[in-house]
């Protein structure tokens, strides 16, 4: 397959400076609409009596379940902290209260996989030096109105690791992202630091290997965005996301990618796989 890197040089230097890059209008009304649809579509089939998975940044070694661990091939549902009352039910619609759908909707799901495996995301990834990428995680997070919760910082690498490390966060925004209703925000030039610690799992679970660093809120710039725009994240920048207070959803469909050629694996990340996934395309 004749892969070629669409990305200018200002882009790239903008993007090897900062360690992210937006790219206006990458997804047009139509393309928005059909992965907003198809989520629809997911979410109305879920029964929710079912499983009650909850999702959070700051508890996640608390929180993580065997069906955490099975959504890595699977699409799953995980619910938002504050989605609950007191004796266990749901405070508000379903479709109100799922924190993200996860994390193989680019495998699973017609409509994401089209997206996830377009000639306009190969060729991106080209233009970073990807010779054998993977898509190894996807994401449909919904930041819902008033409870939207808090994505503390980290790093991609630090979940999805290899060696060397190679992972690349793809956020597309569905919904205007704005400081209001819980837009990105990150520590330009971060990445250049190399990586602070590792989300382990073993024979106990999940845990990280270093405590969290501390960080000066007044490094973090908001990556404010309009619908259709790609927000492209090095795996060693330092973002994060506040929790959204406002009457507006956030809407985003994010992608996790990584190289599989001249780089291994991690044994030891949350992601464990029953079938290796295959590449978008080989250089």
């Amino acid at each position: 397959m004749g892969i070629s890197g669409n990305l200018n040089p200002e882009q790239l230097d903008f993007f090897n400076s900062k360690g992210y890059l937006v790219l206006e209008s990458f997804s047009n009304p139509d393309e928005i609409s059909s992965l907003r649809l198809k989520m629809e579509q997911l979410l109305d089939g879920f029964d929710c009596s079912t499983h009650a998975s909850i999702f959070s940044t700051k508890n996640q070694q608390h929180t993580t379940d065997d069906y955490f661990f099975e959504s890595a091939e699977k699409i799953s549902f995980f619910f938002e902290e504050k989605a609950f009352d007191e004796d266990g039910n749901l405070k508000q619609p379903k479709q109100l209260s799922i924190n993200k759908v996860g994390h193989a909707l680019h495998e699973k799901e017609p409509t994401f996989k089209s997206f996830s495996s377009s000639e306009k995301l190969s060729s991106l990834l080209c233009s970073l030096g990807y010779k054998r990428p993977v898509p190894i995680q996807s994401m449909y997070i919904f930041k819902q109105p008033g409870i939207g919760g808090e994505v503390v910082p980290h790093q991609d690498n630090s979940f999805l690791y290899t060696d060397p490390p190679t992972c690349t966060g793809l956020w597309l925004a569905l919904e205007d992202a704005t400081i209001i209703n819980g837009c990105l925000w990150a520590i330009p030039g971060s990445h250049k630091d190399g990586l602070a610690r590792r989300f382990i799992r073993d024979d106990t679970g999940v845990h990280f290997d270093n405590p969290s660093p501390s960080y000066d809120k007044k490094d973090f710039v908001p990556i404010e965005v309009k619908a259709g725009s790609l927000v492209v994240i090095h795996g060693d920048l330092i973002h994060q996301s506040f929790e959204n207070k406002s009457s507006s959803s956030r809407h985003a469909y994010s992608l996790h990618v990584v190289d599989t050629d001249g780089c291994k694996w991690a044994e030891d990340n949350w992601i464990r796989r029953n079938v290796d996934p295959e590449p978008l395309y080989t250089s």
